[in-house]
């Protein structure tokens, strides 16, 4: 039996006191692809940085669980350390400091002696760039700086493999992909999906066209309104939202 990864029981979340999620419930298995769609203004990057533990996002009401232990109970470095990985809608650019070193200290920090030696490192690096179809001297450049969207999507996609996560959260990581971009991007989820829950927040069905979901569920006003499978990401392409207000209604 699937490991459950993630509970979420009511939530409720406010930012300088103003309601964003508004009783969340949502639980999320190994193996299991959890897609999340809505307009924006809806609550679902405000559910991403929750989970990873941005300081500006209170919990007021509810719980959070990750493998069974109060995620409150954990700083955001502890998030990572437990299993815990999320690709930013925005990645930022951190000049001076390479992408290979980068890669090698965030490894480190994260799987800590399961990272094992400098030349297995390069190993499973080699591996994951050439699944990904990176080129060996993405590893010079510094993290994100001068990069184009598709580049920053991969070198985050790159991280996330060899992080081995349990929990991968991507917030909107399509976001002005062109079709090769979201090819690879989608890859490296389906990699991870073999093992961890992947939670996608999406505006749009084509990633889903590549990262086929087991659940997609639909966010309006801070919560979740509507479940079911892939063929509603299909419905909502096809008549937007409103039906599902409607119905809500």
């Amino acid at each position: 039996m699937a490991e459950e990864l993630l509970k979420i029981i009511d939530l409720e979340v406010s930012v300088d006191g103003v309601k964003i999620l508004k009783g969340l419930s949502l639980r999320i298995k190994s193996g299991e692809v959890h897609a999340i769609m809505g307009r924006n203004g809806s609550g679902k990057s405000t559910l991403a940085f929750v989970l990873m533990g941005h300081p500006a996002y209170e919990i007021t009401k509810g719980s959070v669980t990750f493998r069974g232990k109060p995620l409150e109970e954990l700083n955001v470095f502890e998030r990572a350390r437990a299993g815990m990985f999320l690709s930013f809608q925005y990645p930022q650019a951190i000049p001076g400091v390479q992408v290979g070193k980068f890669l090698r200290k965030s490894v480190q920090a994260v799987r800590g002696s399961a990272a094992g030696s400098a030349r297995e490192f390069r190993t499973e690096l080699n591996q994951a760039m050439e699944s990904l179809g990176v080129d060996r001297s993405f590893l010079s450049r510094y993290v994100n700086d001068g990069f184009s969207g598709g580049e920053k999507k991969r070198l985050e996609i790159l991280q996330m493999l060899l992080l081995h996560p349990q929990l991968v959260i991507l917030d909107e990581t399509d976001s002005g992909l062109d079709i090769d971009a979201l090819r690879t991007v989608a890859e490296g989820i389906n990699e991870a999906a073999k093992t961890a829950g992947c939670l996608v927040i999406t505006h749009y069905q084509r990633l889903l066209d590549y990262v086929k979901p087991d659940f997609v569920h639909i966010m309006l006003d801070g919560k979740l309104v509507k479940s079911g499978g892939a063929e509603l990401a299909l419905e909502v392409e096809r008549q937007g939202y409103e039906w599902i207000e409607a119905e809500v209604a």
